[in-house]
C-alpha cells in the first residue's frame, strides 16, 4: 500500500504545472472531446510508465544491494530540485494533430514523458518499491493514477482550473515530498 500510495502522491504533485500538463490543456481546447484525450493520457501512461518500472526494476537488480537506497534517495533529491524548475511550453503538436485527438494525445502525450520528472520518478519509485511483478504493477498502476489525477481535472476544466492553481506552491510541495521520500529512504536504511 506504501508503495502505491508514494507513487500516486508523488507523481500527482510534480505533474502540477509540468510540460505535460500543458499539453493535455493545449490538447483539451484544441479537440474539446475530454473524454478521447483522458484515454489517450491513460494508456500514454500506462505504456510509458510501464516502460519507466521495467528500468527501474532492471537497474535495481544489477546494481549492488547496499548502494540501491543511496542511489534512490540521491535521486529523489535531484527530483526534488529539479521539480523547482519551471517546465516550458514547446506548443508545436506538428504532425500528430491531424490525426485525431485520441492518436495526437497518444503519441505526443508518451513522447513528452520521455525523460520528463515524472518518467524518472516512476524509475526511481520502481527501483525502491518493486521486488516482483507485482509491486511492479502497483508502482504503475500508483503513478498513472497520479497522472491522471493531475492531468484529468485539467482537461475537463481547462483555462478555469489552471488561472486558480499556484503553480509556485506546487512546485514547492513536490519539493518537499521528493525529500522526504529521500530522507525516508536513508532512514529505511538502518
Amino acid at each position: 500500500m506504501e508503495a502505491f500510495l508514494s507513487s500516486t502522491l508523488a507523481v500527482a504533485i510534480a505533474e502540477i504545472g509540468d510540460k505535460t500538463q500543458l499539453l493535455a490543456l493545449f490538447l483539451a481546447a484544441r479537440y474539446c472531446r475530454p473524454y478521447t484525450i483522458s484515454f489517450g493520457v491513460l494508456i500514454a501512461t500506462l505504456v510509458n510508465h510501464g516502460l519507466s518500472a521495467w528500468v527501474g526494476v532492471a537497474l535495481a537488480q544489477m546494481i549492488p544491494q547496499h548502494w540501491i537506497p543511496w542511489l534512490i534517495a540521491g535521486s529523489f533529491f535531484a527530483l526534488a530540485l529539479w521539480l523547482l524548475i519551471p517546465d516550458k511550453d514547446d506548443g508545436d503538436m506538428g504532425r500528430y494533430a491531424k490525426s485525431g485527438p485520441f492518436v495526437a494525445t497518444l503519441v505526443l502525450f508518451f513522447l513528452a514523458e520521455i525523460g520528463d520528472k515524472t518518467q524518472i520518478a516512476t524509475v526511481v519509485l520502481a527501483a525502491k518499491y518493486s521486488v516482483d511483478l507485482w509491486s511492479a504493477s502497483v508502482v504503475i498502476m500508483g503513478t498513472t493514477l497520479g497522472m491522471l489525477l493531475a492531468n484529468v481535472p485539467v482537461i475537463f476544466a481547462g483555462k478555469w482550473l489552471m488561472d486558480r492553481l499556484p503553480m509556485a506552491v506546487a512546485r514547492k510541495a513536490a519539493f518537499v515530498l521528493f525529500v522526504l521520500l529521500a530522507i525516508a529512504t536513508l532512514v529505511g536504511m538502518r
